[in-house]
Order: C-alpha cells, then sequence, then structure tokens
C-alpha cells in the first residue's frame, strides 16, 4: 500500500473510532456528558474573565500598562514553548516506542515513514490540546480588551496552528535521537551535564531581584526597568514564541505589514521543519524503534551494576530455598520488616515495575518535581514586601491553592489511569485470592500515602518559606491531607468507573472522557474548599485582628469543608467500587 492512501486510511480509521466513542458516550449517559460540558464552560468563561481582569489592571499602570502586557505576553508565550517541547518529547517517544498500536503497525504491510507521519501527528495533538484549551481564554480576553477586529479571532487560530507544528517537529525528532543513542555512556554524560547546565541557567535567570523598601518607594520606574531587563530572553528572535506573540500584537494593533511578516516567518520554518521530520525520518524512526526493542537494560552497562549482579547471583545459587532465589531486590525491600502481606507485596512491587519501565511516567514525573522546585526555590522571595497580616494571610490560601492544584496533577496523570493499566489481563488479577475490589482499595492507599508524603511536605516547607506560623501550618497540613484523601478517591473510583483495557498509554487514558471528568471536578473541589476556607478562615480578615482564633467560626469551617470533602471523594469511590463487585471474570 502506497504511503499516502495509508495514511489517509489510518487517519479514517481512527477519526472513525473517536466519533463511534463519543456517539457510545451520549448514548450512555446524556446527564454526565452534560455535566462536564458545563464545568468546561464554567472554567472557560472563569478563565475569561480572570484574564480580562489582569489584562485591564495592567493597562491602567500609569506609563507602563502597554509594555507590562506586551511584556508578559512574550514571557507566557516563551515557557509555554518549552513546555510544549518537553511534553511533545515524552509523548512521541511513549508513542512511537512504547506503543502496542506502533509495534503492531510495523509489523503490518504499512510503510515505516508512514507509521511515523501518523504517531508524528498524534502526539502533536495529545501534547498540545491543555495548550489549547488555556491559551483560547487568553487570546479572546485579550482582543476584547484591545477592541480588535473580528478578523483578529481567525487569524490567530491559523498562528496557534502553525505555532504547535514547531515542538512537535522538534520533539519527534529528539525522542528518536534520545532512543537511538540513549544506551551511549558518552551521550548520558552529555545529556546530563546539558540538563544540569539549563536548571543552572534558568534559575539564575529566574533570581529573584532584590528590592529595598526604599527603592520601592523612591525608584518604581528603575525597579521595573530591572525587572524588564530580567526577561528579556523572551525576546530573542530565533525563538518561535517570539514570532508567534509579534505577530499576535501586530496584529492586533493593525500593524498588518509587520503582523505579515512574523506570519510568513512562522509559516516557512512549520512548512520546511514539519515537512522534513515528516518526510526524513521514517528510516531513523525504524532503526531506532529495532534498537530499543532489542536493547536490554540501561543499567547493565554500568559496571558497578553488573558488579551488583553478580553478588545477587552469587547469592541466591547459595540459598537452597527457590522461594528466596527467586526474589529480587525490590522484593526483598518491600519485605523488611515482615508486616506486609505476601500478597499485597507482590502487587504493589508489579505496580512499581510497570511504573519504572514506563519511560513516560517517570519523565513526566522528573518534569513535574523540576517544576516544584522552582517553586519552592522562589517562593521564600515572596512575602519580603508583604507586611499587611491580611496579605500575608491571602498569600497562604493562595499557596494552599498551589499545593492542591499540584496533587490534583499528580493524582489525574498518575492514579486515574492505574486501573486501567492492568489492560486486557485484569481477569488475572481479579481471579487472583486478592480480589478486584482489594486491588483497587491496595491502589487507593498506596497513591494516597505516596502523595500524601510530596503534598504534605511541600506543605510544610512552603508554609516555613511564608513564615505562617505553626498554627497556620498545622491547619494548612490537616487541610492538605484531607484533599490528599478527596482527590486519590476521586481518581481511584473514577478510574474503576471508566476504566479503558485497550489502551496502555496512559497519555491517551487520561484524554479521554473519564479522566476529562476527574480534572473537572478535582478543580472544581479545590475551587470550592480553599474558597470556603479562605471566606471563612478563623482567624478573621481584619488587619489588626487576623491572628484572633475563633473557635467556633473554625468548626462551621470545617464541618463545611468535610462534608464537602465526603461528597466530592466517597461517592465516586463507592461508584467505582461497585462497578468492580459487578464484573464478571
Amino acid at each position: 500500500m502506497e504511503g499516502g492512501a495509508a495514511l489517509r486510511l489510518i487517519i479514517r480509521v481512527n477519526a472513525l473510532g473517536a466519533w463511534r466513542r463519543w456517539v457510545a458516550l451520549k448514548e450512555q449517559s446524556w446527564m454526565l456528558l452534560g455535566l462536564v460540558l458545563l464545568f468546561l464552560s464554567g472554567y472557560v468563561l472563569l478563565a475569561f474573565s480572570m484574564f480580562q481582569f489582569g489584562l485591564r489592571f495592567l493597562q491602567r499602570f500609569p506609563g507602563l500598562g502597554g509594555l507590562l502586557v506586551e511584556r508578559l505576553l512574550f514571557l507566557l508565550f516563551a515557557f509555554l514553548f518549552g513546555l510544549l517541547l518537553l511534553s511533545n518529547l515524552v509523548i512521541s517517544y511513549t508513542n512511537l516506542f512504547r506503543n502496542r498500536e506502533t509495534s503492531f503497525l510495523l509489523t503490518a504491510p504499512v510503510p515505516s515513514g508512514t507509521v511515523f507521519q501518523w504517531k508524528l501527528i498524534e502526539s502533536t495533538l495529545l501534547a498540545s490540546w491543555a495548550f489549547l484549551f488555556l491559551i483560547a481564554p487568553l487570546l479572546a480576553a485579550y482582543g476584547l480588551v484591545n477592541g480588535v477586529a473580528w478578523h483578529f479571532y481567525p487569524a490567530v487560530v491559523v498562528l496557534v496552528a502553525l505555532f504547535i507544528v514547531l515542538p512537535g517537529a522538534a520533539g519527534a525528532s529528539l525522542a528518536i535521537l534520545l532512543a537511538r543513542h540513549l544506551d551511549r555512556k558518552a551521550f548520558q554524560v552529555i545529556l546530563v551535564s546539558a540538563l544540569l547546565v539549563g536548571l543552572g541557567v534558568l534559575l539564575f535567570q529566574l533570581r529573584p531581584e532584590k528590592v529595598t523598601d526604599e527603592e520601592l518607594e523612591t525608584r518604581v520606574l528603575a525597579v521595573i526597568d530591572r525587572l524588564l531587563d530580567r526577561t528579556r530572553f523572551s525576546q530573542f528572535p530565533f525563538l518561535p514564541s517570539y514570532w508567534l506573540s509579534s505577530s499576535v500584537q501586530s496584529w492586533a494593533e493593525g500593524a498588518f505589514r509587520a503582523a505579515g511578516f512574523f506570519v510568513l516567518v512562522l509559516l516557512s520554518n512549520a512548512l520546511f521543519f514539519g515537512f522534513v521530520v515528516a518526510t526524513r525520518l521514517g528510516k531513523a524512526f525504524y532503526e531506532a524503534s529495532s534498537e530499543v526493542q532489542s536493547r536490554g537494560s540501561l543499567w547493565i552497562r554500568w559496571r558497578w551494576f553488573q558488579r551488583l549482579q553478580e553478588r545477587r547471583r552469587e547469592r541466591r545459587e547459595a540459598l537452597p530455598d527457590f522461594r528466596f532465589r527467586s526474589q529480587g531486590l525490590l522484593d526483598a525491600l518491600l519485605a523488611v520488616g515482615g508486616w506486609i502481606p505476601s500478597d499485597v507485596r507482590a502487587l504493589v512491587a508489579k505496580d512499581l515495575r510497570v511504573f519504572w519501565r514506563d519511560t513516560t511516567q517517570w519523565g513526566q514525573t522528573l518534569m513535574l518535581f523540576g517544576l516544584l522546585a522552582v517553586y519552592v526555590v522562589n517562593i521564600r522571595h515572596f512575602t519580603r514586601q508583604l507586611d499587611s497580616p491580611f496579605w500575608l494571610a491571602v498569600v497562604g490560601y493562595l499557596n494552599l491553592g498551589a499545593c492542591a492544584l499540584n496533587l490534583a496533577t499528580l493524582t489525574t496523570r498518575f492514579v486515574f489511569p492505574q486501573f486501567s493499566l492492568e489492560g486486557r489481563r485484569v481477569w488475572v488479577v481479579g481471579l487472583a485470592p486478592l480480589g478486584l475490589v482489594r486491588v483497587v482499595w491496595l491502589k487507593f492507599w498506596c497513591a494516597t500515602l505516596g502523595t500524601l508524603v510530596v503534598t504534605a511536605g511541600l506543605t510544610l516547607v512552603s508554609c516555613g518559606m511564608l513564615q505562617l506560623g505553626a498554627a497556620r501550618t498545622v491547619f494548612f497540613c490537616g487541610a492538605i491531607t484531607v484533599m490528599t484523601l478527596v482527590l486519590n478517591s476521586l481518581a481511584v473510583g473514577l478510574g474503576a468507573l471508566y476504566p479503558d483495557f485497550k489502551e496502555t498509554n496512559p497519555s491517551k487514558i487520561v484524554s479521554g472522557f473519564g479522566g476529562t471528568l476527574c480534572l473537572v471536578i478535582s478543580f472544581a473541589y479545590i475551587a470550592g474548599s480553599v474558597g470556603i476556607l479562605a471566606v471563612g478562615t478563623p482567624w478573621g480578615w481584619g488587619t489588626s485582628g487576623v491572628d484572633e482564633f475563633d473557635p467556633g467560626r473554625a468548626v462551621f469551617v470545617w464541618t463545611l469543608f468535610l462534608l464537602i470533602s465526603v461528597l466530592a471523594g466517597w461517592i465516586p469511590l463507592r461508584l467505582g467500587l461497585r462497578r468492580v463487585e459487578s464484573v464478571q471474570l
């Protein structure tokens, strides 16, 4: 079959499958579908309102409003381009080399270049939908605030479509390079060194500006000039984000000649690099795929790991009992103390091994923890100019919201697909003495303990850096503990209620209906909970009595908070357990 005809057939089959899933979803539950659409519409309206308010506020800044808005757009698109590049790299690697459909297509009478082209399109769409969902309200608010003409909006759609081609092509190219040379020590050293240098440069560029109170009162323009100078890297002319930002702002201002220039720059680069990657990397993809499938563990190439393996092999051969000889290092660690039952230990070891072997999972985990590190490093400088107790309290609740949103990211991305990742062999787990219900409960408690360590630690560190005091630290740690239980219950329950055993890619599982519903309900629960805790804070909102604790208000707030938490967490978990109980194996 020719490449073009095969590509059209693959696209048609996948589009038809997506359409049928949508039709089946509408026939399954109109109420649930309407609830999701309601939440999505609410998010779009809320984001649009917040962006509109922020842009109008900045534009009212005397003399520098337009400059601040311009620099913020350059900075936002620069960071989004970096995140898009990382997302495309991780998803492309999984889609190209760790995907069952890819393995099947490579054995079919389809050219390898066609398989790569389809996976390039699919990976770009999967990596970019969140970017499109975020950027649409911002651009709509920007157009409304600036009073643009009607043709601004279709032009922006075309510009964004061209923009996402570049990180998609770059991510696929880097994924092939990574897969082809990851087992080479020189490449590993260069990669780690480049990552460390890049992280150091990023931390240096984003280091907080030390500003004295005297400078804030008498030299505001000088301080703003220093801050703008630190973000000048976002205006590097060879960045695709610079082309997109310049074209959007020039079109909004009516400078169509300048906008047309940047549109042509973006179009020429998207066409050139998109064409080169789509038509010239098919052979390289096939060779990299063959290398990945025939490659053993990367750790085996390191001498210290070889010596460790030899010592373990010698100890196993010296033990007569097969049960101990077949025990691995992970099993031995979980067996320390003997307080974990053997069946539970086996399932936990299986899940940890699956997580470690999935490059996408731990790759995105490292990226997420890198962003958290940047947040923790910079948060200690946030309260230096906040002397009002009112604003310190506001910052405390905003920090609680940030920690909760990080928790929602963890639960939606990593916890929700856990039950679906059992795959079509879930019946094997169901026939085990543990049973599917206990499996779901075990996944819930393991996920809760794992995420609680991250979120509670983040809350403790951030509260200490914000100098919120022991009482508020305990208050926020208690709130984040309850949220951890609720969000994990929500993710595990909806994951069992809407499983997808046919899919092996966690990104695709999360992008489905159940994952979207989990994300929407998680955000709604976080917004409602933080709002209730902030409005009814037991310390009051007065500038003089903010430290006066009110026990009656605390009891009322926590009662309402726990009631919402039970509704948001226990109901989805109970529905998921009932669904699992009714499964006929």
